[in-house]
């Protein structure tokens, strides 16, 4: 007997079960038109009738009645009372519509009776008969009377319809409300459930539920719709998709679905925040997942970027000057496009796009795409692209590019080429700014190559960029005989070949890129040149891609059972770390930026975000985290010149790093609200430097890599001590220092309301986290001695002073053991955030908002993100509460509760950081369903756009590293900062299992947790703490134990 993948299936009604679809659509039909005759003679307006294709199927089909009702109406700029389910048919209110059509509906229903699909019937049956659950959810309060009609009630275990949806509060279509009730009601896990659906919004609710196989039938042939609204399989009928095919679905489908994400559609106002997300890289170059065919445009942004490569320019902006150092947009080797006897290059945004399918595989980095268009004459091509960066050569990529007619024969001919005629244009705020960093230095062809070579205008580095082309027609090799075509700033090959109806081209383009900024490279074009003479023919490529690929996940992988979203998403968020930054940075100087290789934003710069990246590297790739950490060492000089420009000594690194390490913040901000230029103090956020210090003591407490210490890491970090405590000053009145003239991570703080000077003083994260450092260094000066502090310039007498400055500092704290902010904090005024909620809905960035209105974020308790609770993030409660016992303050014993209802409370989630840090402190206080809340939201952010457009500019590599470092810290239960590895899982309660590797002081370990057992292996001999009980683990023999069972609901 074969292994029984699935567990249940819910059908919609309406067009799965019975053909009572066309029954509906006739009725609203009627309804309507009655309707809208009346109204259109009322208002003086042409009558438009209602229509099945355009009215029906986009704003009725599957929706709650009076739901579909209201969004018909609006589609059509009518908007009616609402009224009330018991209003007469004669009302003209949204419910009273809705009774009208549901009197014809019955009416029709009575006279006629009920219509089944047989197919859709043998399957209940066989299901039943095999074993298999089954449920009925629908929109339809005429849902019981429909399958009585039909007989067949007897085949459903339960039923979620209209009526009961408002019996329990459900939300209709497209939330998932009606199938989860329904999977509940039948006990089964969504994951192992399959949702039958015809209409858009069921799909839509069925993806929105997280089962494990949403399958459409498309009675209307509108495959394209229901996969673009989250379809995994769509058929005509179930007949072709039955129990058979749904277990290998499971078996198989399933597995491959988790490693990748998908787009069934081409929305013009989404289409950068995809491009994104499809973004292949390898830790050297990013290249942004833009379609072929496109230049950047109002729609489109094809980008690659290089690790490291900055260029600075000056722009007069009115009547300032602005200088600003960019992330440089370098040559787009992506251009193919195609005509039709000799017609018009293909142009994706005018053509007809039939259907279309891109799919980024995270296991191996390949971006697939196949599309069919059609021309103006009516003719059908079908479209395929793959490509990839090579994980195996960080210098290559490659691209396979294929055509087939589908109802015509003709002359094709393909361009494709190198476009160095590219600016910086990615973000939209940054476009008065000069934004032209390439000069052309040289480009043509040699032999059967295409190459440029360009020159930054004031870096001056080089970077070449070359492609070499391979052809075949029905998989048969073509000689590569092409037209060379050279104008300003673009070089391309023209081929053309006579195709007949089904005959297939297949382009390859090898391509490599080159940048003189690496030591290893003499002469920039030869190196690239010399690349593609030893390049292999794609598919090679990528077998050798893949391996290296293979080992990368080997080492990093998260395994989530039960939870089909939770897993693709943390592997898109592994994916694109590693995208971002890779094995090959340990030959370049260059660290992770805050928006990845995939986008301008921040203009590629380095901030604090590597506090919340470095941690995973630390504990699956620390040759990569040591990367990381040496381009911050390389830096240390101009740190120390920084912090002597302003008067402390040490090292005092800047708030934006990029090319050398100096301060990259501009000391003006224009807003976007109000146009104006005023004061940005952003650069006064000397924490960074407090998180170079932290990720220095968590790297070498996590690798044990002693050697790093004594080379580099003590260096640095006694140089950042040296600066803070040349930064904090003793009040004589109270015997405690102060520090001011910061500001904390909340940025809508920058000083205070009656104050021009920027800066605050006595920030509660950074006098905490300062403490926390001085008390680090004790404990580094005792491992490594006296001799070798002095060796690097430190003083006995130096040492012993950080050590007073820790057990004195100042922090402001109220009678019910709130930290403030900041000194001052607790005078500011309360916002009152319902009005503008209410007022604006997207209250992200309210610091812009207040701006707006005339008034000052400075003057207000509201947060853009965690602040205060930060320290709670960065350090075990036991670890704050030693520090504050140094410093001689007395809390209540639930004071990180109380803080964290406080400050959550204020706090406007303007950064995508923002929730991952409260997630991690609501587990914190064991409000598990708060953390799981926001941990998903911080989970989809870059998935959905929450930000509305920001995705587009640039992924958010903190908020993905959180979302990792949560699922282990947090549910995983993984705690490495004691001398032992704990673990305390607390797993959400539709996560099955979660199963991982890392690595802790030169040892592997792996993990399988449930909710119940775990089972632990490591590679040495080793000891880990399981929820408070020492285990001693053999080498390579697993070990399974019991767990006390809790779970996230």
């Amino acid at each position: 007997m074969q292994e029984k993948a699935f567990d249940a299936v819910i059908f919609d009604l309406d067009g799965v079960i019975t053909k009572t679809a066309l029954i509906h659509s006739a009725a609203w039909k009627k309804m309507f038109d009655d309707f809208l005759k009346n109204y259109s003679k009322h208002k003086g307006i042409a009558f438009a009738e209602f229509t099945h294709k355009d009215d029906y199927l986009p704003y009725v089909d599957g929706k709650p009645r009076y739901k579909g009702v209201e969004d018909f109406l609006l589609s059509r700029g009518i908007k009616l009372p609402i009224g009330d389910p018991s209003d007469d048919t004669s009302k003209e209110t949204v419910c009273g519509l809705g009774n009208r059509k549901n009197d014809a509906f019955n009416e029709v229903l009575r006279r006629d009776g009920v219509g089944v699909y047989p197919s859709t019937v043998q399957l209940m049956k066989d299901l039943r008969k095999q074993g298999y659950r089954v449920g009925v959810a629908s929109s339809s309060k005429n849902c019981e009377a429909v399958l009585n009609a039909a007989g067949l009630m007897h085949l459903v275990e339960t039923r979620v319809d209209g009526v009961v949806s408002v019996e329990m509060g459900l939300k209709g279509k497209p939330e998932a409300d009606i199938f989860t009730t329904a999977a509940d009601n039948l006990r089964c896990r969504y994951d192992r459930c399959v949702v039958v659906e015809d209409a858009v919004s069921g799909v839509q609710a069925g993806r929105n539920g997280n089962f494990g196989l949403v399958l459409g039938i498309a009675r209307e042939d509108n495959y394209e719709e229901l996969y673009a609204g989250g379809a995994d399989i769509v058929v005509e009928d179930i007949e072709s998709f039955g129990i058979e095919e749904m277990n290998q679905w499971f078996i198989h489908g399933l597995e491959r679905d988790l490693w990748s994400i998908s787009y069934n559609d081409y929305k013009p106002e989404k289409e950068r925040s995809r491009e994104a997300l499809l973004t292949v890289g390898n830790g050297y170059f990013g290249t942004r997942g833009a379609m072929e065919e496109v230049d950047a445009n109002t729609i489109n942004y094809p980008g690659t970027y290089l690790a490291g490569l900055y260029n600075r320019l000056i722009t007069k902006v009115a009547d300032r000057i602005v200088e600003n150092e960019d992330f440089v947009n370098i040559p787009n080797w992506l251009p193919i496009s195609f005509r039709i006897d000799k017609g018009a290059w293909i142009n994706m945004n005018e053509i007809k796009i039939l259907s279309i399918r891109r799919v980024i595989n995270f296991k191996n980095g390949l971006l697939e795409r196949r599309l069919i268009v059609e021309d103006k004459f009516g003719q059908q091509t079908e479209i395929k692209s793959e490509r990839f960066a090579s994980m195996e050569n960080m210098m290559l990529a490659a691209l396979k590019y294929s055509l087939k007619p589908l109802n015509y024969s003709g002359r094709i001919e393909i361009k494709s080429g190198i476009n160095s005629s590219v600016i910086n244009a990615g973000v939209e705020r940054y476009k008065t700014l000069n934004s032209t960093h390439l000069n052309i230095l040289n480009e043509g062809f040699e032999n059967d190559k295409l190459f440029v070579l360009v020159e930054t205008t004031q870096s001056k580095h080089q970077v070449a960029v070359a492609a070499i082309f391979n052809v075949e027609i029905n998989n048969v090799i073509e000689s590569v005989n092409f037209e060379k075509i050279q104008s300003p700033g673009y070089v391309s090959a023209l081929f053309g070949f006579d195709l007949q109806k089904d005959q297939r081209l297949c382009i390859e383009k090898i391509v490599s890129i080159c940048s003189d900024k690496e030591d290893f490279v003499e002469d920039t074009l030869t190196s690239a040149l010399n690349a593609l003479r030893n390049a292999e023919r794609f598919n090679t490529m990528l077998d050798k891609s893949t391996l290296q690929w293979d080992q990368l996940w080997n080492k990093m992988d998260i395994q989530i059972g039960g939870d089909r979203m939770a897993q693709k998403l943390l592997r898109l968020h592994l994916y694109h770390l590693l995208v971002s930054v890779s094995p090959f940075n340990e030959q370049l100087d260059a660290s992770i930026t805050a928006r990845g290789l995939h986008g301008e934003a921040y203009r590629g710069h380095i901030f604090w975000d590597e506090l919340f990246i470095l941690p995973f590297f630390d504990i699956h790739f620390p040759e990569i985290a040591k990367s990381m950490l040496m381009y911050r060492y390389r830096r240390l000089a101009g740190a120390k010149t920084y912090a002597l420009e302003h008067g402390f000594q040490g090292a005092m690194f800047p708030w934006q790093s990029g090319s050398d390490g100096r301060e990259e913040t501009q000391v003006l901000h224009l807003n976007p609200l109000t146009g104006e230029w005023g004061d940005d103090h952003s650069s006064l956020q000397c924490h960074v430097s407090l998180a170079i210090a932290y990720n220095i003591w968590d790297y070498f407490w996590i690798t044990d890599d002693q050697d790093f210490m004594k080379r580099f890491g003590l260096e640095m970090f006694f140089e950042i001590c040296r600066f803070w405590a040349s930064k904090a000053k003793l009040n004589t009145q109270t015997e405690r220092y102060e520090i001011e003239g910061v500001m904390g991570p909340d940025e809508f703080h920058e000083h205070a309301p009656d104050s021009l000077k920027g800066g605050l003083r006595d920030n509660s994260y950074t006098n905490l986290m300062v403490a926390w450092m001085f008390d680090k260094a004790s404990q580094i000066l005792k491992q490594f001695g006296l001799s070798l502090a002095i060796k690097n310039g430190f003083s006995q007498k130096e040492t012993d002073f950080w050590s007073k400055i820790a057990s004195n500092l100042h922090l402001v704290i109220n009678e019910d053991g709130i930290f403030a902010q900041y000194d001052g904090y607790f005078g500011l005024k309360e916002l009152d955030w319902n009005y503008y909620r209410e007022k604006y809905g997207n209250i992200y960035r309210m610091d812009r908002i207040l701006k707006a209105e005339g008034k000052s974020p400075d003057e207000y308790k509201v947060a853009k993100q965690a602040d205060t609770l930060m320290t709670f993030y960065n350090l075990n409660k036991e670890e704050v509460d030693g520090l504050l016992d140094k410093l001689g303050y007395k809390l209540p014993e639930d004071y990180l509760q109380r803080n964290l209802e406080y400050y959550l409370a204020r706090t406007s989630h303007g950064s995508t950081l923002s929730r991952v840090v409260h997630a991690r402190l609501a587990a914190l206080v064991n409000d598990h369903q708060l953390s799981w809340d926001l941990y998903r939201d911080a989970l989809g952010s870059d998935y959905i756009d929450i930000q509305g457009g920001t995705t587009g500019e640039g992924i958010h590599a903190g908020v993905m590293a959180g979302t990792i470092l949560i699922a282990l810290n947090t549910f995983a239960g993984i705690n490495y900062r004691n001398t032992l590895l704990h673990l305390d899982p607390f797993l959400p309660k539709k996560w099955k299992q979660i199963s991982f590797k890392l690595r802790f002081k030169n040892t592997e370990y792996r993990f399988e947790i449930g909710h119940q057992k775990c089972r632990i292996l490591a590679d040495k001999l080793s000891s880990i703490v399981l929820q408070g009980n020492t285990l001693t683990l053999k080498a390579n023999e697993w070990k399974d134990i019991e767990c006390v069972k809790k779970s996230v609901n």
